[in-house]
């Protein structure tokens, strides 16, 4: 208990269930947290569901949105004066096409929400954080983000760049003591990976997106990855930065 003791958290993506877990064990760690989301009305019921927990306040901002980025950014600093944890999270799935058949709005509001997000995520945290000179980040890409997947390009093409994102972030934020890491998991029981797994399955485009093709034989529960954001989040990963934190229940060993 205690490991993010009086440290103030933003977590975007925060009504989803890798955000609201997240953002109940940093609240049950100590932390200060503020969710950021796009429905008012789900934020406000995340907060009443969470608050008998610790203090938590919600944000509704769209992050592909740089003045909304900003505005979210400026109300944590009003309310506790520093940012100490920042889970970069917000994230879409997207169609699942193949490339010749995807559409490109669909292609952009991806890359939009996955990507543009987390850059301006990173570019409005990272200066609260250097002038603190103290900080975490920790960007949520993907198992796709180190490899393919037949009918999501856009998904795999917008977490090859959060890794991307990750690692020059960790370069840049070095001198100012900043650490700046990812988490790339593999299928987590969710609504996006049961709807994901049953547009694979009614279209026929590939089976290596199921539970069957993980080794643990089953999809990550939403606390695991808390576990490992909590980790990154704490000073008991104070020398780690511009990493790539794998949890995929042994996926990647059968392709690396």
């Amino acid at each position: 208990m205690n490991r993010l003791k009086d440290k103030v958290a933003i977590i975007t993506g925060g009504v989803g269930n890798i955000g609201k877990e997240t953002a109940q064990l940093f609240l049950q760690e100590g932390a200060k947290v503020a969710i950021v989301d796009l429905s008012n009305e789900a934020l406000t019921s995340t907060v009443d569901e969470l608050k008998t927990y610790g203090d938590i306040i919600s944000i509704t901002a769209d992050v592909t949105q740089e003045k909304e980025v900003k505005d979210y950014v400026q109300t944590v600093l009003d309310k506790w004066g520093k940012i100490d944890v920042f889970f970069n999270n917000a994230g879409i799935e997207g169609d699942v096409n193949g490339i010749t058949d995807f559409d490109l709005n669909a292609f952009k509001k991806v890359i939009d929400v996955n990507l543009i997000g987390s850059f301006l995520g990173l570019k409005h945290v990272l200066p609260v954080m250097q002038e603190q000179q103290f900080g975490s980040i920790i960007n949520t890409s993907s198992d796709a983000g180190w490899s393919g997947d037949g009918g999501l390009s856009a998904y795999v093409a917008s977490k090859h760049g959060v890794v991307g994102l990750t690692k020059t972030a960790a370069l840049e934020a070095a001198d100012d003591k900043v650490r700046v890491n990812s988490i790339q998991p593999t299928g987590v029981d969710t609504r996006m990976m049961n709807e994901l797994e049953k547009e694979y399955v009614t279209k026929g485009v590939s089976t290596s997106i199921t539970d069957e093709a993980i080794p643990f034989g089953r999809y990550a529960k939403t606390i695991e990855l808390a576990y490992l954001i909590l980790f990154l989040a704490s000073d008991e990963s104070q020398f780690i930065t511009g990493s790539q934190y794998t949890i995929d229940g042994g996926r990647s060993a059968l392709s690396r």
